[in-house]
C-alpha cells in the first residue's frame, strides 16, 4: 500500500475526462495562454516607462524630423519657392536648407552657447539657462519616474507642486530666521507637505484600490483651488495691502543661492536636482525599499505572494514622489521666480515632468538627461523665435511628438526595422 505525499507524487498524470458536448467547462490552449486584460495594461505600462533606450534616442529623432516638416511649412522663403518649383527646384531646397538650418542652430544658440555673443559671460549664458529650466523638470521628473518603476502612474504633479511651493513660501514669508535656519527649514516643509499629498492617492491605492490615475487628477483640482485660497487670505499667503491672488516677495534668508553669481539665473536648485538623482538612484538601486519598488512594478502578484506588502509600497512610493515632485514647487519658489508665490507657480511643469520620466525610461541618470534636454527646449526655443521668427509652439510640437512616439515602441521599431522580443 503507498501513500500519497508532495515527496512521492506520481510522474504520471491522471486521465481527464472528456468534456460533454455542449459543455461550458471545455478549455482551449489558447484560453489558457490568454493574458488578463490587468496583465495586458501593466505590461504595456512597463513598456512605455521603461523600455529600451534606443527607442527614447529614436523617439527624439523623429520628433525633431516632423519638427522640420513644420518649420517648412511654416516658412515664407519656402512656400514661395514652391510656388515656382519646377520652374527652379534648386531655390526650393536652398531656402528649406537655410530655414531648417537656421532654426536648429539658433536653438543652439539659445540653449547650449551663442558664438555671436560680444562678452564670455554673454556666450556661455545659455546653458546657465538650459540648467536653470532643467533643474524643476529633472525633480518632477524623478518624482513620476520612481512611482513609473513601481507600477503607478503619478499624474498629480501640478497639484504636488503647488502645494510644496506654497508651504515653503508661507514658510519663507511668515517667518524672520537666519538664512542657515530658514532656506533649509522652507525647502524641507514644501518637500513634506507635497509628500503628504501625494500619500493621499498611495493611501487610497493601498486601502481600496482606487487607481491612481483618476486620484491625482482630481487632486490636481483640489490642490489648485487650495492654494488660490490660500492667496487670497491675508492670514495665509496673499501680501498685505494687494488685492492680488500673490503672496509676498521672499526674504533673501530663503532664496537659492546664485551658483555663477548674479550675472547669470543658475542657483542652487540645480544642485538640489543633481543630489536628488542620486538619492533616486541610491534608493532604486541599493536599497531594500527600492527592490520592492522594482519588484511590484515587475509583478504585483508575484511580489505580493513573496511576501511583500503591496499596499505599503504603493503607498511609500506615493509618498517619496510628492516630496520630489513638490521640491520642483520649491525650486520655483525660492529659486525661479522668488518676487511671490502665485496660483501659476507649476508653469506646466507637472505635466512636462511626465515626458521627461518617459523619455529617461524612468532611469535617475536618463531622467535627468531628458530635463537637461527640454530645459534646452525651453530655452533654445525663445532664442529661436526671436532671432528666426519660428513660432516658439513647434517646441512644444516636438515634445508632444516625442510623447507620442515613446507612447508607441512599435511603431518606432517598425519605422527604423529594428528587432523586436519576438524575433
Amino acid at each position: 500500500m503507498s501513500t500519497k505525499g508532495p515527496e512521492n507524487e506520481p510522474a504520471e498524470t491522471e486521465p481527464t475526462e472528456t468534456p460533454e458536448a455542449g459543455s461550458t467547462d471545455t478549455k482551449t490552449a489558447s484560453d489558457t495562454d490568454r493574458v488578463p486584460e490587468a496583465s495586458r495594461w501593466h505590461l504595456a505600462l512597463r513598456e512605455i516607462t521603461t523600455g529600451n533606450a534606443l527607442v527614447a534616442v529614436l523617439s527624439v529623432v523623429l520628433a525633431m524630423f516632423f519638427g522640420s516638416l513644420m518649420i517648412l511649412f511654416t516658412d515664407e522663403d519656402v512656400r514661395y519657392g514652391l510656388s515656382y518649383f519646377f520652374a527652379r527646384p534648386s531655390d526650393t531646397f536652398y531656402y528649406a536648407w537655410e530655414a531648417i538650418s537656421g532654426a536648429y542652430v539658433s536653438l543652439w544658440r539659445g540653449a547650449v552657447y551663442n558664438d555671436l555673443g560680444g562678452t564670455f559671460v554673454q556666450q556661455i549664458k545659455p546653458i546657465t539657462e538650459t540648467l536653470k529650466f532643467a533643474a524643476p523638470l529633472t525633480l518632477a521628473g524623478l518624482g513620476i519616474g520612481l512611482t513609473f518603476r513601481a507600477g503607478l502612474f503619478n499624474i498629480g504633479g501640478r497639484g504636488q507642486m503647488l502645494l510644496g511651493g506654497a508651504a515653503a513660501a508661507f514658510v519663507a514669508v511668515r517667518l524672520d530666521l537666519p538664512m542657515i535656519v530658514h532656506l533649509p527649514l522652507a525647502i524641507l516643509v514644501g518637500a513634506l507637505v507635497a509628500a503628504l499629498w501625494g500619500g493621499i492617492a498611495g493611501l487610497l491605492k493601498a486601502l481600496t484600490g482606487a487607481h491612481e490615475v483618476i486620484v491625482t487628477i482630481m487632486l490636481n483640482y483640489v490642490g489648485y483651488y487650495l492654494v488660490f485660497y490660500a492667496l487670497t487670505r491675508k492670514s495665509l499667503l496673499q501680501a498685505p495691502g494687494s488685492g492680488n491672488p500673490k503672496s509676498s516677495p521672499m526674504p533673501e534668508s530663503a532664496i537659492l543661492p546664485d551658483l555663477l553669481g548674479p550675472q547669470f539665473n543658475l542657483h542652487a536648485g540645480f544642485l538640489l536636482a543633481v543630489l536628488a538623482t542620486f538619492l533616486v538612484w541610491w534608493i532604486l538601486n541599493r536599497s531594500s525599499l527600492g527592490y520592492r519598488f522594482r519588484a511590484v512594478g515587475e509583478n504585483p502578484s508575484a511580489a505580493r505572494a513573496a511576501g511583500i506588502n503591496v499596499g505599503g509600497t504603493y503607498f511609500s512610493a506615493f509618498l517619496i514622489s510628492g516630496a520630489l515632485v513638490g521640491m520642483a514647487g520649491v525650486n520655483q519658489v525660492l529659486g525661479s521666480v522668488t518676487d511671490g508665490a502665485t496660483s501659476g507657480l507649476d508653469a506646466g511643469i507637472g505635466f512636462d515632468a511626465i515626458t521627461v520620466a518617459l523619455l529617461g525610461r524612468s532611469r535617475p541618470f536618463g531622467i535627468l538627461a531628458a530635463g537637461i534636454l527640454f530645459g534646452a527646449f525651453k530655452s533654445g526655443g525663445f532664442f529661436m523665435q526671436a532671432s528666426e521668427g519660428i513660432p516658439v509652439d513647434i517646441v512644444l510640437v516636438i515634445q508632444s511628438l516625442i510623447v507620442l512616439f515613446l507612447a508607441a515602441p512599435p511603431l518606432v521599431k517598425a519605422i527604423f526595422r529594428l528587432p523586436t522580443k519576438e524575433a
